[in-house]
C-alpha cells in the first residue's frame, strides 16, 4: 500500500518546482490529485504524465492571486472527486523588494499568493472536511526566510510569516477536528522559479547553481524530490498524530554563529 492511498489531494502551484515534485511523489504513492497554476501548457503537460504512469489527476487553471478563484479550485476537485483529503499550498512569489523600495502594490502581490491564497484555500478545504466530519491533512509549503530573511525580501518575509502564524492558528483551532495542519520552512531549493528569479533580479549566469552550492554547507542546492518526499510523509499517516509544527528543512541552523 502507498502511502496516500484512496486519498484526494490539491496541490496549489503544482505545475512546477516543488508542487510539481509533490504531485509526482503523491500520485506514486496512491493520491489522486489536483494541481492549480496559471498556465494550461505546463498544467496539462504534468497532468499527462501522471497519466501515463498510471496515476489520476486533474488540472485546475487558477490564478492565486484572486481569492474567489483560489475557493473555486478546492470545488472543483471535491466536485470532480467527491471530496478533499490533503491540501498542499506550494504557490510562492519571489519577486525583490527592500523596505525602502517595495510599492504598495508589490507588496499587495506577496500578500495575495503567499498568505492571502493559502488562507481561503484552508477555508475551503477544512469547510469540506468538517461537513463530512472527516479527517484531513494540510501542508503550507513556506521558507527558512521567514524567520528573517535577506533585505531584498522584505515582502515576501512578511508575507510567509504571516503563513507560519496562520499554520498554527488553524492546526489549535482544528486539531478536535482531526485535521492536522503543518508548515515547512525550506531552505535554497534548486526549481525553475528559483533559476529564473536568479537571472531576472541577480543577473546570474549559467553557472549560478554551482556557484550557490560552493557557499553551501552540505555542497549543493535542496531538491524539489527531497522536499516531495517530507511533504508526503507529514501528509500521510506515518506523521502520526504531529499538527501545528513549522518544520525548518534547511542545512543551515536557525541561531548557530560562526
Amino acid at each position: 500500500m502507498g502511502l496516500l492511498d484512496d486519498r484526494v489531494l490539491l496541490v496549489n502551484g503544482g505545475t512546477q518546482g516543488v508542487g510539481a515534485a509533490v504531485a509526482r511523489a503523491a500520485v506514486r504513492e496512491g493520491a489522486v490529485v489536483g494541481v492549480t497554476g496559471r498556465r494550461p501548457g505546463p498544467g496539462e503537460a504534468l497532468v499527462a504524465e501522471l497519466t501515463a504512469a498510471g496515476g489520476k489527476a486533474l488540472f485546475v487553471r487558477a490564478d492565486l492571486a484572486d481569492a474567489e478563484q483560489t475557493r473555486a479550485a478546492v470545488a472543483q476537485v471535491v466536485s470532480a472527486y467527491g471530496r478533499i483529503d490533503c491540501l498542499v499550498n506550494a504557490a510562492g512569489l519571489t519577486s525583490r523588494g527592500t523596505l525602502l523600495d517595495t510599492t504598495p502594490e508589490l507588496f499587495d502581490q506577496h500578500i495575495a499568493v503567499n498568505l492571502k491564497a493559502p488562507f481561503f484555500a484552508m477555508q475551503a478545504a477544512v469547510a469540506d472536511m468538517v461537513a463530512r466530519e472527516a479527517p484531513g491533512t494540510i501542508v503550507n509549503v513556506i521558507t527558512s526566510s521567514a524567520h528573517g530573511g535577506q533585505p531584498f525580501l522584505a515582502p515576501y518575509v512578511a508575507a510567509k510569516a504571516g503563513l507560519i502564524g496562520l499554520t498554527r492558528n488553524a492546526a489549535h483551532a482544528h486539531r478536535f477536528d482531526r485535521i492536522r495542519i503543518n508548515g515547512l520552512n525550506i531552505g535554497w531549493t534548486e526549481t525553475e522559479g528559483e533559476d529564473a528569479t536568479q537571472r531576472t533580479f541577480h543577473g546570474a549566469g549559467d553557472d549560478w547553481r554551482e556557484r550557490a552550492a560552493a557557499r553551501l554547507p552540505m555542497g549543493r542546492l535542496g531538491q524539489p524530490d527531497e522536499i516531495a518526499d517530507f511533504v508526503v510523509f507529514l501528509l500521510s499517516e506515518r506523521s502520526g498524530v504531529v499538527t501545528g509544527s513549522v518544520i525548518d528543512w534547511d542545512q543551515n541552523v536557525l541561531g548557530g554563529l560562526d
